[in-house]
């Protein structure tokens, strides 16, 4: 089977791709996919926000990967993405201070 000009045009137009080759994203589905990476964006400086007080072993990872993947969607909250990543990355330094100078991952407030 042939393929005319005519419809070999309707065929890339249908499936136009970007600069890297991959095919576009439907129009109708852009804003729910940024929507989710505005909220990924205020979870991970959420969870790293709390983390750095509580279970920064566990929030600390997670508020990272979260900040990226929003960051790599495109989120228009860039400034709390890179606030979420930031945190993330406080969040495993304090742990890594802790291991090292207690030998432990627990901190607290007195004695």
């Amino acid at each position: 089977m042939q393929l005319t000009a005519t419809t070999r045009n309707a065929l890339t137009k249908s499936s136009a791709r970007n600069r890297s080759g991959r095919p576009e994203a439907r129009p109708e589905a852009r804003p729910e996919a940024r929507r989710d990476a505005d909220d990924m964006a205020v979870a991970a400086f959420v969870l790293g926000l709390v983390g750095l007080l509580v279970m920064n072993i566990l929030l600390g990872p997670t508020a990272v990967v979260l900040a990226g993947i929003s960051l790599w969607r495109g989120t228009a909250r860039r400034g709390r993405a890179l606030l979420g990543l930031a945190l993330g990355i406080a969040d495993l330094a304090v742990l890594a201070v802790l291991v090292t100078a207690n030998g432990t991952v627990v901190w607290g407030f007195g004695g």
